[in-house]
C-alpha cells in the first residue's frame, strides 16, 4: 500500500521511465510512443453458478507490438484495475527487452478472490475469461501469450490451452498460446521455480562484482547473508529455498499476510513452508518468533531484502525506515517512486523488477519455443553428448593403464561427466546465461555514464533503446 500524495502504481513506471528518457537522445513523438499503452480490453462476463448469475470484470492490455507476439501474464485479484493491468504491461515490454526475449509487452487481470471459488466454479470461469478473450485474438501463439501470474497458475493454463485447442481446433501450434502449463500439457521443466531461480542467478551475478557489492555496503559473497523475504507464494518460496540450501544464505525474516516470523539463526523454511500450506498463515509456526505486525520486519536489519508479494510495500510511509542496504525487487514494482528517490539517496542499491524477477518470461520463452518446434530440449542430442564424452573418457583410461600412469578418475566424476544434459539442466543454464548476460548490460550503462545513478535507471535504459531500435528499423 501507499501512502497519500503518493504516485499509483502507473503513475510510478511513467516516472522512472521519464527519468530515463531525460538522458537519452530520442524524439519527443518515439518517446510517447514508447511509453503509451497500446490498446486495453476490458470485458464483462456473466457465469451461472450457485444457482444464479455472476458478472465478472476481465482485462487485457497490449502496452507495446513492436515485437509479436506480446507476453504477460494474467492474475486473479480483487485489486486488479486497468491502471495497474497497463503498468504491469509496460514492465514487461521493459523487462523482455532488457533480457532480450523477443516479445512486446502484455498482461491480463480478472478481479476476483480465488479463495472465494472452488475449482470447478474457477474451471468455468477460467474458460469463459479465455474464451472472450482468444475470439479477440489476445490469447494466440502468433500474437498474444499469457502466462501465470498472482492468484493463477499451472491449472488455470491447463483450463486455457484446452479452451483454446476447442476454439482452435485445426491449430498445430495451438499449446504456444499459453506458457506456465503442466508438464502433460506441453509445459517446460523448471517453469514453476524459474522466477525463483532467476532471482538467484541475478543475486549471484551481483555478487561476481566485488565493486557492485561494496556500492552496497557489502562484502564477500551470498554465504552468511542475512535475508528477509516479504512473501513466500511462488516467487518468494523458491527464491529463498534456493538462497539458503544452494548459497549458504541465512533467511532469518519472512513477511506474510497474517503477520511475520524471524530468528537471528536463520528459519527452517521447510517447516515455514509446510505451516504456511497446512494453515493458509504463519501464525503458531513452530519455528521463529511470530510478530503480528508482519511488515515491520521489512524495517529489520539484514543484508538484503526481498519483496516478493504485491506492489507498492515499499512506499513514503515506510522508506526512510528499511535498513537493509540491498533491496531485490522479485515482485512487480514494490517500491514506489517516492520511496526509490529516498532509498537512493540513503545509497541503497535496488536490484530492479524488469531485472530481477525477469526468470519467469526467459522460461516461458523457452517453452513458447518448445512448443513451436514440437520436441523438448535435449531430445535429439542428449545421447550423442554422452557418447562424445564416453570415448574421451575411456581413451583417458586407456593411455593411462598402457603407460602405466596408475591415475583414476575421482567418485562421482565420471557419472557426472558422462551424463548428457536433460532439459531441466538447459533450462537452467539458458536462464543463467540470460540474467548473467542482463545484468552486464546494465552495468555497463551504470558504471560507465556518469548521469545514470542507479540500475533501475540503468536498466530502462537499456530497454527503452532496443524498443526504439525496434520501432526505428519499422521505419518510426
Amino acid at each position: 500500500m501507499s501512502v497519500a500524495g503518493e504516485p499509483s502504481f502507473r503513475q510510478s513506471v511513467d516516472l522512472m521511465f521519464n527519468r530515463a528518457v531525460q538522458v537519452m537522445d530520442l524524439s519527443p513523438g518515439l518517446q510517447e510512443k514508447i511509453r503509451v499503452c497500446n490498446s486495453t480490453y476490458t470485458v464483462r462476463f456473466g457465469v451461472r453458478l450457485r444457482g444464479e448469475i455472476f458478472t465478472f470484470t476481465g482485462y487485457r492490455s497490449v502496452h507495446s507490438e513492436h515485437m509479436e507476439p506480446v507476453k504477460g501474464g494474467i492474475r486473479y485479484a480483487l485489486s486488479v484495475n486497468q491502471d495497474e493491468v497497463e503498468a504491469l504491461a509496460a514492465l514487461m515490454t521493459y523487462k523482455c527487452a532488457l533480457v532480450e526475449a523477443p516479445f512486446g509487452g502484455s498482461k491480463g487481470g480478472l478481479c476476483i478472490d480465488p479463495r472465494q471459488w472452488d475449482e470447478r466454479e474457477l474451471e468455468q470461469i477460467t474458460r469463459r475469461f479465455a474464451y472472450e478473450l482468444v475470439k479477440r485474438d489476445l490469447i494466440s501463439p502468433a500474437q498474444n501469450v499469457p502466462a501465470p501470474d498472482m492468484g493463477t497458475g499451472e491449472r488455470e493454463m491447463a483450463w486455457i490451452v484446452d479452451q483454446y485447442r476447442r476454439m482452435n481446433t485445426t491449430d498445430i501450434n495451438a499449446s504456444a498460446c499459453v506458457t506456465g502449463k503442466p508438464l502433460n500439457a506441453g509445459g517446460i521443466h523448471g517453469r514453476v521455480e524459474a522466477t525463483g531461480r532467476g532471482i538467484q542467478y541475478a543475486l549471484r551475478e551481483f555478487f561476481r562484482h566485488p565493486e557492485d557489492v561494496a556500492a552496497a555496503r557489502l562484502t564477500g559473497g551470498l554465504e552468511g547473508k542475512r535475508i528477509v523475504v516479504q512473501g513466500l507464494g511462488n516467487v518468494g518460496s523458491h527464491a529463498a529455498r534456493f538462497l539458503a540450501q544452494e548459497d549458504g544464505a541465512k533467511i532469518v525474516g519472512v513477511v506474510e499476510r497474517d503477520g511475520g516470523l524471524w530468528s537471528d539463526e536463520g528459519l527452517d523454511l521447510e517447516i515455514v513452508l509446510d505451516h504456511l500450506r497446512r494453515t493458509g498463515g504463519v501464525k503458531e509456526c513452530p519455528v521463529g518468533t511470530y510478530h503480528a505486525d508482519g511488515p515491520t520486519l521489512m524495517e529489520a536489519p539484514c543484508d538484503i531484502l526481498i519483496p516478493a508479494a504485491m506492489e507498492g510495500v515499499i512506499h513514503l510511509g515506510n522508506a526512510d525506515r528499511i535498513r537493509a542496504p540491498l533491496i531485490v525487487e522479485a515482485a512487480n514494482g514494490p517500491v514506489t517512486a517516492g520511496a526509490d528517490e529516498v532509498l537512493r539517496n540513503r545509497g541503497c542499491i535496488i536490484i530492479p523488477d524488469m531485472y530481477a524477477n525477469a526468470g519467469g518470461v526467459t522460461v516461458s520463452y523457452f517453452e513458447w519455443v518448445k512448443n513451436l518446434s514440437h520436441i523438448r530440449f535435449g531430445r535429439m542430442e542428449r545421447r550423442a553428448e554422452e557418447a562424445r564424452h564416453r570415448l574421451l573418457v575411456e581413451e583417458l583410461e586407456r593411455l593411462s593403464a598402457d603407460r602405466g600412469l596408475g591415475w583414476t578418475l575421482s567418485p562421482g566424476f565420471k557419472d557426472s561427466y558422462l551424463r548428457g544434459a536433460d532439459e531441466l539442466e538447459l533450462v537452467r543454464s539458458g536462464l543463467d546465461d540470460t540474467m548473467r548476460g542482463a545484468y552486464q548490460s546494465m552495468r555497463q550503462v551504470w558504471r560507465t555514464r556518469p548521469e545514470v545513478t542507479d540500475l533501475r535507471m540503468a536498466a530502462y535504459i537499456v530497454a527503452i533503446e532496443r524498443v526504439a531500435a525496434s520501432y526505428r528499423s519499422k521505419g518510426l
